[in-house]
């Protein structure tokens, strides 16, 4: 019962911002680089550090976290009004690590280790947040990975903050996951997300001692890195928006649905994280199944990246 008074609550704070989003403003007007062309609000995302808020103050989840995950959020909601530099994005984001790292006590670990987190924390909430652009994807993505997160027994204990996130993405998703979107999660929306499933992949790697879990995020992850080492060979610039990702080319360019896409890259992840689940649960996710699995998903991703672009290349001449 507590869970549907907490959806529809959920859902009535969205509408409220919307009201608000649009007496002041806050839309996102389509540019070349953009995957949609209409005007759309700006900022639904709002509603997951919202929610974190909420669990918070229902006990499901610490202060560190919660500071954290809103400490990105407010910045990252001024950044989508007007747009800010590079250094207080990175000093937010930067102090919310330190916090997950606070949280977890990741400072009392081997000191080498420190900055391996660092980076791949840093790393993935950028990636995340790039790979935000059509409509479902990060809101389906997201749903994704919390639901693999709730299969874990030794995540039971944190069901109730994850059950929470989720309704979150549900109430976004009724306005976000559809042909034209009422919303857009804004980089509100997708960093303190992303924030928050660094923070629980890091804790669920921690808690259970098994690295194979990288693999949940996997799908995101060769994508992103694949296509920055694309464009760092092309020597443009990897901080600037661009239309360059698999998904942006099979919604952009092929003309695929871009719900359909999305569904694509959540449904995809999925069946991986039921394998690396299975693959645990019987005692065989080794660190050679992690490493020979990720060489043959890169492998399928750019053989089908080389067919779409090859594809993309036939159909303009």
């Amino acid at each position: 019962m507590i869970n549907i008074a907490l959806f529809v609550l959920l859902v009535g704070i969205e509408l409220i911002y919307f009201k608000i989003a649009d007496r002041y403003n806050i839309i996102d007007k389509p540019n070349s680089r953009s995957s949609h062309t209409s005007i759309t609000l700006r900022g639904g995302g709002i509603i997951f550090p919202i929610a974190i808020s909420i669990a918070f103050l229902l006990g499901y989840v610490t202060w560190p976290v919660t500071f954290a995950v809103v400490l990105v959020a407010v910045v990252s909601f001024v950044d989508d009004i007007k747009p800010l530099s590079q250094l207080p994005r990175f000093v937010s984001h930067v102090i919310a690590v330190g916090l997950v790292f606070y949280e977890l006590s990741l400072f009392k670990e081997p000191l080498w280790l420190l900055p391996i987190v660092f980076v791949l924390l840093i790393g993935w909430v950028n990636a995340f947040n790039f790979m935000d652009g059509i409509n479902g994807i990060t809101v389906l993505y997201a749903l994704t990975a919390i639901v693999s997160f709730s299969f874990l027994s030794i995540n039971e204990a944190s069901l109730p903050l994850l059950i929470t996130m989720g309704l979150s993405c549900f109430a976004f998703g009724i306005f976000n996951v559809r042909k034209r979107a009422k919303t857009f999660a804004g980089d509100v929306g997708s960093i303190s997300m992303a924030l928050f499933l660094g923070y629980f992949m890091v804790k669920t790697i921690m808690d259970s001692g098994q690295l194979g879990y990288l693999l949940f995020f996997s799908v995101y992850g060769i994508d992103a890195i694949i296509t920055i080492i694309n464009r760092l060979l092309k020597k443009e610039n990897i901080f600037q928006a661009h239309r360059s990702h698999l998904y942006q080319y099979l919604a952009n360019e092929m003309d695929y649905s871009h719900i359909l896409v999305a569904f694509i890259y959540a449904g995809f992840q999925l069946g991986i994280n039921g394998l690396v689940i299975y693959m645990d649960t019987n005692g065989y996710l080794t660190l050679f199944f992690m490493g020979g699995f990720l060489l043959l998903l890169t492998f399928v991703y750019l053989l089908v990246r080389k067919f779409v672009t090859r594809k993309m290349v036939l159909g303009n001449s």
